[in-house]
């Protein structure tokens, strides 16, 4: 896996994924996103739930 460039930031959704690093695959309609975390799992989430790291 490449590194990671965004971060999650929900607590709401994936509460055990809160501040973990991921990246995304692909970007969808509707503010749609295809995000990979580190341990290779992926889900299709809000764009509003990923923020970019610094």
């Amino acid at each position: 896996m490449t590194a990671a460039t965004h971060f999650w930031r929900v607590r709401a959704t994936l509460a055990e994924r809160f501040g973990q690093p991921c990246r995304v695959i692909s970007r969808g309609r509707m503010n749609s996103v295809l995000v990979e975390f580190d341990d290779g799992t992926r889900h299709i989430v809000n764009r509003h739930a990923i923020r970019r790291l610094p």
